[in-house]
């Protein structure tokens, strides 16, 4: 068996539910070694090192909020004691809070931008200190960024807005061979996605791209795994949106 030291190493936040679990697998499967961070489901996050482990990878779970900046430099420091270092750096977690702008309180906004945005900060100015040169960086935003669908104000905008600060972080990484990237998937069949939701919305959203279905998220994971992958080291700057052609 490989030894975690001569791994890759690859950090998901938010990777014990719907698309981070997803991609926490996958990139197990790549022959990564993983620490998947959650929030406040200790026990699916706990399931999910376990399970991959006993599949052969190197796993560990790792509680921290990313809202939080000392948390995220401790959870670092955590993964770099384990493993000796950080190659890839996945940053899945996130809220969905929807409302109208005319209806979206103070505390949905503190809590959108809090998380998705500031969170993301975090985890993108750790990693830009701390991944091993030709590592990857990945932001998880959203489709509805180009779509731009009433109700999604908030949670666009900070989307929007990582997509933004990943892209000059790219040109910042000048010479160190890491590439920084995002994938934004349209409708995916998440309990995140689906609660709340009627069926004939779903019904609706999953027509709404030609391949007439939602989203898996083994099929974000595929496009996450390509950019933290050998194959996609020519690919630097971007945002890969993952939603069948939606938009």
């Amino acid at each position: 068996m490989t030894s975690p030291a001569s791994r890759s190493v690859a950090l998901v936040t938010g990777g014990s539910r719907g698309i981070g679990a997803a991609i926490s697998r996958r990139l197990a499967a790549d022959g990564h070694a993983v620490a998947i961070n959650y929030a406040g489901r200790r026990d699916e996050a706990e399931a999910l090192a376990a399970e991959l482990t006993a599949h052969g990878g190197h796993a560990m779970a790792l509680q921290a909020d990313v809202a939080d900046p000392h948390a995220v430099h401790a959870l670092f420091d955590a993964i770099e004691a384990r493993f000796g270092g950080i190659d890839v750096v996945v940053n899945s977690a996130g809220v969905l809070q929807l409302a109208a702008l005319a209806d979206s309180d103070d505390a949905l906004f503190d809590r959108v931008i809090g998380i998705n945005l500031k969170g993301a900060f975090n985890v993108l100015r750790e990693a830009a200190r701390r991944v091993r040169d030709g590592g990857r960086i990945v932001t998880l935003s959203t489709s509805v960024v180009g779509i731009k669908l009433e109700n999604y104000s908030v949670y666009a905008a900070s989307k929007a807005a990582v997509e933004t600060m990943g892209a000059i972080l790219s040109k910042e990484l000048r010479g160190r061979g890491i590439t920084v990237n995002a994938v934004a998937p349209g409708p995916t069949a998440t309990d995140l996605f689906l609660d709340g939701k009627s069926p004939e919305l779903i019904e609706r959203l999953a027509k709404m791209n030609p391949l007439e279905r939602l989203g898996t998220p083994e099929d974000i994971a595929g496009a996450v795994a390509f950019l933290a992958g050998a194959d996609g080291g020519w690919i630097n700057g971007q945002v890969l949106r993952a939603n069948g052609g939606m938009v």
